[in-house]
């Protein structure tokens, strides 16, 4: 499953992902993971929830982060939980096309591992395309 939260700025989504990620800690039996950049949540995150600092690695676009997300599993068969806080700066891109493409391809991976993942975008809502909101 993937659910993203999209809006601007201010919108309240790091909120809503910390919230995520306490329900998280205390209901889900594996490992939970938060792909943030910078390390603005670093006090604010349970300290169970495995960070991962995207700016520590050299990134080239969405195709580096399908293959970072792989290894992380190759790595720990027990994550159920894959959080992504600012995508577009995670991923070094802020093209739509590619985005709608990897939200499919996260929602292939995590059926097919078990794994469900909440994204923040921060973006214009308006700018999602159709395949984007269902995962609203």
């Amino acid at each position: 499953m993937v659910k993203v939260i999209m809006g601007l700025k201010g919108s309240g989504k790091t909120k809503q992902l910390l919230s995520a990620m306490h329900e998280a800690v205390v209901n889900e039996p594996g490992c939970i993971v938060c792909i943030e950049y910078g390390n603005r949540l670093t006090y604010d995150a349970d300290y169970r929830v495995r960070l991962i600092e995207a700016s520590d690695y050299d990134q080239a676009g969405y195709t580096f982060l399908k293959g970072f997300i792989s290894g992380l599993h190759a790595g720990n068969f027990d994550i159920t939980q894959i959080y992504i806080d600012k995508l577009y700066k995670v991923a070094g891109s802020s093209d739509i096309a590619e985005t709608e493409d990897f939200l499919i391809w996260c929602d292939k991976f995590g059926e097919a591992n078990g794994i469900n993942f909440m994204i923040m975008i921060s973006d214009e809502v308006e700018k999602a395309t159709e395949a984007m909101r269902k995962y609203f």
